[in-house]
């Protein structure tokens, strides 16, 4: 980027001046593109020469943080329109390019195919919902908020809606949709650098932290744009090139979007074949039987501790007075230090484990057939029929939730303001559509390419001739894959893999037998999709507190100086404290991301949508629709989905606190109509605007209609 001024010559008209700064844009980035594939092919030479894969990660990691580093040094302003806005002078192609960035979260880039991989049909309502929500920011917001001028989607709130009240609300919802979705992109981070260099997770995330942190700190939206465009080029070859290799791989057609359905054919078939195999229906039995002897033991956990702790202390007992082998002893010694200290930890531990012996004693793993498109049987029996409509609702709310929850969020919503016109407003929208589509449209083709080099190429192999990757990946963390030969008959059986959706991505390059500098490749678009997204989120939720809470709401005759510098501290605060949440690994990526999109649906859609296309909205409206959308979502989602219960030590049954059998995941389908109910009623019951907020609304919708001086 040496070289690139992101500021007009003055005594240049800004049309022509826009022009001027889009032909540099095309030249820096052009050489930039190519620059990027010059270095993977130096590595790759470097690597048949004998550079390790240790060396490699650590190469692909310090040069690509090193990069967006100098994007955001040269970038770095104190300027409060360049801060928090860029300008508003971004090219709509670029715009479209750093929001792409921007959305390609760490859920889309590592979690998308691994979703599809793990359910099939059910996966494709992320890409529908996800996809589908650009079109709603295009026809109901980016062109109407780029109209109204603001900074933030508060400041938005703050103007239509008269006032600190809506502002107030929308800066918590921000925040906390904000937080739990940069959660999420930071245990991204940490779990690429983890692959990348070796570190310990926990070291990990806060080594990643840096890279996030050295754009959106000192350049704010100028630095991160500009970052984002760059972050886009890396993660969308690194998505791409592992996946046409797998299709030439496997069919000879380097397309692999065009031979998905074939592909999908003979995954369909080895089902069939896997199902029916005598070995997997044996390690399904040997998981039943566990399922059950922990069941045996859930009934009186006290005893069966006891039982268990003095079977393991006589163990130890025994190796020791028959003089066994050093090796064996110990391995005695840690499956008594195994033994969980007490009743509740007995309790928790057992209960966890006969949940996995109960998913995997279905037949593949505990998958569904990836064609399938519902559970159950819509002509089956009442029980069948029962669980067809319930997966087919949830499969419905999940799209809606995150079509709208896409509409409503707000660091997305956020580069809309940074654009010159709104007619680039529109078109960047468009654009962006475009190079996201280029990832959504090849991940359903990856999830079936890798199922089949596993169910083809991986079962049946023996344990001591399985590919470097699968013991690799299982140091990383066991949660992500763990391999164990149940049956012990020494052949890999599918029921015997555990394997999280997170690394399938990731791993792709070496299920496919590429070099390790395709991984390294690949990781870093994995670190470019997380600190793009993570450097969008803490901005939003900075840019909330140091330009809606305190300039706007604390002190408004503060300096510009002034409120740049407090947005870089509250960003570096909330930085550390996403970092440490995501050091804990509290949930999984998908939840954590997919929770904020119905957060976001449920308390900001409704204020958006009736704001601009109502203007008899009012600010009490508003204000205790956007509470009452999220309140009830959030309390959904706490009192159904596990990791929350035990947070707020929910313990009624999960069947007693679930509406319509909705997975938390879809808690936004709650929210969003009792969100635009409330505002209804409320506004009809309250004083309507005042005449200039309902002229400006008019003017927004109708810019041929001008506003009177009143």
């Amino acid at each position: 980027m040496a070289g690139l001024s992101f500021d007009t010559q003055e005594g240049v008209s800004n049309k022509e001046a826009n022009a001027a700064f889009k032909k540099g844009l095309n030249k820096i980035y052009g050489w930039y593109t190519g620059g990027f594939l010059a270095f993977v092919v130096v590595l790759a030479i470097a690597e048949q020469m004998g550079l390790s894969r240790g060396a490699i990660g650590i190469v692909f990691l310090l040069a690509t943080v090193a990069l967006y580093a100098g994007i955001g040094i040269m970038s770095r302003t104190n300027d409060a329109a360049e801060y928090y806005v860029a300008g508003r002078r971004v090219p709509a192609v670029y715009n479209g390019m750093a929001t792409g960035a921007d959305w390609m979260s760490a859920a889309s880039f590592i979690g998308m195919a691994g979703t599809l991989y793990l359910t099939g049909y059910g996966g494709l309502a992320f890409i529908m919902g996800w996809t589908g929500g650009y079109c709603l920011v295009a026809l109901f917001l980016a062109p109407y908020l780029r109209k109204f001028g603001q900074f933030t989607i508060p400041d938005f709130l703050g103007a239509r809606y008269e006032g600190n009240a809506a502002r107030f609300v929308g800066i918590l919802i921000a925040i906390l949709v904000s937080f739990v979705y940069v959660v999420a992109q930071i245990y991204g981070v940490g779990l690429i650098t983890t692959r990348l260099t070796g570190l310990a997770f926990e070291i990990g995330v806060f080594v990643g932290l840096g890279g996030i942190l050295v754009c959106s700190f000192l350049g704010g939206m100028r630095a991160v744009t500009w970052t984002q465009v760059a972050q886009y080029i890396i993660l969308i070859i690194a998505y791409m090139i592992p996946v046409v290799w797998l299709s030439v791989k496997q069919t000879g057609v380097p397309i692999p979007q065009a031979i998905y359905g074939s592909q999908l054919a003979k995954v369909t078939e080895r089902e069939k074949q896997l199902i029916a195999d005598p070995k997997e229906q044996e390690v399904r039995a040997i998981f039943k039987a566990q399922s059950d002897a922990l069941a045996a033991k859930l009934k009186d956990v006290p005893a069966a501790l006891a039982a268990d702790r003095a079977a393991a202390q006589k163990k130890v007992e025994d190796l020791k007075a028959a003089s066994a082998p050093l090796a064996e002893v110990q391995a005695a010694e840690k499956a008594l230090a195994a033994v969980p200290a007490n009743d509740e930890a007995a309790k928790k531990a057992w209960t966890a484990a006969k949940a996995g012996a109960d998913a995997r004693t279905g037949p593949l793993a505990g998958m569904p057939r990836h064609a399938q498109q519902f559970a159950g049987d819509p002509n089956g029996d009442e029980k069948a029929q029962a669980a067809f409509d319930t997966s087919r609702r949830n499969f419905l709310g999940l799209v809606f939730c995150l079509m709208v929850g896409t509409a409503a969020l707000p660091h997305i919503l956020m580069r809309y303001y940074t654009t010159p016109s709104v007619k680039e407003a529109r078109q960047s929208v468009t654009w962006s559509l475009f190079f996201i589509f280029l990832l959504y449209f090849t991940a359903p083709a990856l999830a079936v390419l890798v199922k089949y080099e596993v169910f083809n190429v991986l079962v049946g192999t023996p344990f001591d001739k399985l590919p470097a990757w699968v013991g690799a990946w299982a140091k990383v963390d066991p949660a992500l894959l763990s391999i164990s030969d149940i049956n012990k008959d020494g052949i890999f059986q599918l029921g015997e893999m555990r394997i999280g959706g997170d690394i399938i991505v990731l791993a792709t390059p070496e299920i496919a037998g590429l070099p390790y500098v395709i991984s390294g490749m690949v990781a870093a678009g994995g670190l470019a999709a997380a600190l793009s997204t993570a450097d969008g989120l803490l901005l939003t939720i900075a840019n909330a507190l140091s330009h809606d809470l305190y300039y706007k709401m604390i002190d408004p005759n503060a300096s510009t100086a002034r409120r740049v510098m407090i947005s870089k501290l509250l960003l570096l605060v909330v930085a550390l404290a996403a970092a440490y949440v995501a050091s804990l690994k509290v949930a999984d990526i998908l939840f954590l991301v997919s929770a904020a999109f119905s957060l976001a649906a449920a308390g900001f859609f409704p204020a958006l949508v009736l704001g601009i296309f109502w203007k008899r909205a009012t600010k009490w409206g508003a204000v205790l629709g956007m509470i009452s959308g999220t309140v009830i979502t959030f309390y959904y989602m706490a009192t159904t989905q596990p990791w929350m219960r035990g947070l707020f030590n929910v313990t009624s049954p999960i069947a007693d606190n679930t509406w319509w059998g909705m997975q938390p995941i879809a808690a936004g389908v709650f929210g969003v109509p009792l969100g635009f109910a409330v505002i209804i009623i409320v506004s009809l019951l309250t004083p309507a605007p005042k005449a200039d907020i309902q002229e400006l609304v008019e003017h927004v919708r109708y810019p041929n209609l001008k506003p009177s001086k009143a």
